[in-house]
C-alpha cells in the first residue's frame, strides 16, 4: 500500500482507495470516443419525421447531468417510476464514468445535505467562467421558438388522489450510486464554471421531470443550449410529470413521449443510455 494509499484509508477504507485507483486509471482511458445515436425530429414539406444519425462525442469533453432524482416527492407515482430507473441508471453512469465521462449530480434544494463532501467542493472551487449570455434561475417555455407545449402540466400529479404538492425531498435518492470522482451542484454557473475547467462542451441530461426541470432548470436542456453546448437528453433514463386526466388525454408514458418528441423538434437530438456504456471503434 502506498502512502498516500494508506491515508485514504484512514479517510475511508477500501471504498475511498477504489475511488482513488479509479482517478489514476482516467488519464488513459480519457482518450475514448462514444458513438450516440442522436434521434432529432424535423420538419419536411409540413410533416415532422424522426431522423437518426450518429455523432461522435469525446469522452473528456462530455458530462453527464442526472437532475433531480430526489429520495422522495408528493407525487408517489413519481417516486415509483423514479424508482425503477436506478438500476439502469447506475449502469450506464458507471459505464460513462469508467470512459472518462465528467459526472455531475444535480439534486436541486439540497445542496445543504452535501456541504464539506468532496463532490460539492470541487464544484464550489472551479474558477470562474464568463457565460457567453446569461444563466437564467429557470428557462420557461419560449413559445416564438419552440411553439405550444404538447401536454397540460399545471396539475401534473397523476396520483389516484393526488396530495399536497409540498416539498418531500431532502437528497438525492441514496441508491443512485456516487463516486468520489463526481461533482455536486443544482447552480447553473458553478456547472458552467467546472464545464470550462475542464474543457466540456458535450451535455448529456437524464433524471425528472422531462417537461419542468429538465428543460427548465439553470443547468437544464433550454440553458445548457443557449450556453453553446452539444446537449442530448437520455430518453430512456427521464420521467415526466403529466396526469393523464390533463390535455391531450394520453397515457403517461405517451405524455412523455410527446415531450421528448418535442425535446427532439425543438432543442437537442435524444439518444439511450447504453450509447454511453462503450467506446466506439474507429479502426
Amino acid at each position: 500500500m502506498t502512502r498516500r494509499q494508506a491515508l485514504l484509508a484512514g479517510a475511508g477504507g477500501v471504498a475511498v482507495i477504489a475511488a482513488a485507483q479509479r482517478l489514476a486509471r482516467r488519464p488513459s482511458e480519457r482518450g475514448a470516443t462514444l458513438r450516440l445515436n442522436a434521434r432529432s425530429r424535423v420538419e419536411r414539406e409540413g410533416v415532422v419525421e424522426s431522423l437518426e444519425k450518429p455523432v461522435l462525442w469525446k469522452a473528456a469533453e462530455s458530462a453527464v447531468v442526472i437532475c433531480d432524482m430526489w429520495d422522495d416527492h408528493y407525487c408517489r407515482n413519481s417516486v415509483s417510476r423514479l424508482e425503477a430507473m436506478i438500476p439502469e441508471m447506475n449502469r450506464v453512469v458507471r459505464n460513462a464514468r469508467e470512459l472518462g465521462v465528467a459526472i455531475v449530480h444535480a439534486p436541486s434544494g439540497t445542496m445543504d445535505f452535501y456541504a464539506g463532501t468532496p463532490q460539492r467542493e470541487r464544484m464550489q472551487a472551479a474558477p470562474h467562467a464568463e457565460p457567453p449570455v446569461p444563466i437564467a434561475k429557470w428557462c420557461h417555455l419560449d413559445p416564438e421558438s419552440e411553439g405550444a407545449f404538447p401536454i397540460h402540466d399545471e396539475h401534473p400529479c397523476d396520483d389516484e388522489s393526488p396530495g399536497e404538492r409540498k416539498r418531500a425531498w431532502h437528497r438525492q435518492h441514496p441508491d443512485l450510486a456516487m463516486a468520489d470522482e463526481d461533482g455536486i451542484s443544482d447552480d447553473g454557473q458553478e456547472i458552467f464554471n467546472y464545464f470550462a475547467q475542464h474543457g466540456i462542451a458535450n451535455v448529456v441530461l437524464m433524471g425528472v421531470h422531462t417537461n419542468l426541470c429538465v428543460l427548465g432548470r439553470p443547468f437544464g436542456i433550454r440553458q445548457q443550449v443557449r450556453l453553446g453546448n452539444n446537449v442530448v437528453l437520455a430518453r430512456d433514463l427521464t420521467d415526466s410529470m403529466y396526469d393523464p386526466r390533463d390535455p391531450p388525454y394520453v397515457s403517461h408514458e405517451r405524455g412523455t413521449e410527446l415531450v421528448i418528441e418535442h425535446i427532439e423538434r425543438y432543442w437537442c437530438p435524444s439518444i439511450i443510455g447504453n450509447d454511453l456504456t462503450t467506446a466506439a471503434d474507429l479502426t
